[in-house]
């Protein structure tokens, strides 16, 4: 949180001091479909599990603009949080406690988690190559909020995710003042870490997951200048 406002306070204090003659604002809505690549490995008592997950689902965002000659600085804003994980990925473990040819107590534990990120916000600037089209480059950040049933009681935490966006786009007037673009982005979010506390059979270890996460998205946007 923290982040987000400084990232607002910088935004709106570079408006406010590049305003000029011909210089104008914008606001708008943004509908995407998002495809998303995620790989993950979870490191529990030595052992490695690894995990690709592929998941595609539709978002809503809003953005605020400032537009100065060909170089345009912006906010967009992800109001819903969005599930990256297309179900819930669940497993059972099987502990069997030997002392020697007598077995002593079997032990079966649940595991189930899933995730989903809040409070997306990307910071943006975009240059026009030529009349319509143009390139994008950011900073985006948001909350990774982790929802998980561990037969063993303990939990991950959540996590804030930073990254770099890039992309390119077409953006053309549909009336005096409103206007609409298509766009394609691409989203490497920074490597993300989660430990959570396990005991088995009397000895606590540290259950530890790594994952990576990348996010295509085609957005169409509409816009009204002022």
């Amino acid at each position: 949180m923290k982040k987000l406002q400084t990232l607002m306070a910088a935004f709106l204090l570079s408006i406010f001091s590049a305003t000029s003659a011909m210089s104008e604002y914008a606001v708008g809505v943004t509908g995407a479909y998002a495809l998303l690549d995620a790989s993950g490995t979870e490191t529990e008592g030595g052992e490695n599990t690894s995990t690709d997950v592929d998941h595609n689902f539709g978002l809503a965002s809003i953005f605020a603009e400032y537009t100065m000659g060909s170089i345009t600085m912006g906010l967009d804003y992800i109001p819903f949080a969005a599930d990256v994980s297309e179900d819930v990925k669940s497993r059972t473990d099987v502990e069997t406690s030997v002392t020697g040819t007598v077995t002593e107590t079997t032990t079966s534990r649940s595991q189930k988690a899933q995730a989903e990120i809040d409070q997306h916000l990307t910071f943006y600037a975009t240059y026009e190559l030529t009349p319509g089209f143009y390139v994008k480059a950011g900073y985006v950040m948001a909350d990774l909020t982790t929802t998980e049933s561990l037969g063993t009681g303990s939990k991950y935490g959540d996590e804030t995710l930073d990254g770099y966006t890039i992309g390119v786009g077409f953006q053309g007037d549909v009336g005096a003042n409103s206007f609409m673009r298509g766009e394609y982005t691409y989203t490497d979010y920074d490597d993300i870490s989660l430990t959570s506390s396990v005991a088995r059979t009397g000895v606590t270890t540290n259950n530890k997951v790594t994952g990576d996460i990348d996010v295509s998205q085609f957005k169409v946007s509409y816009g009204y200048k002022f």
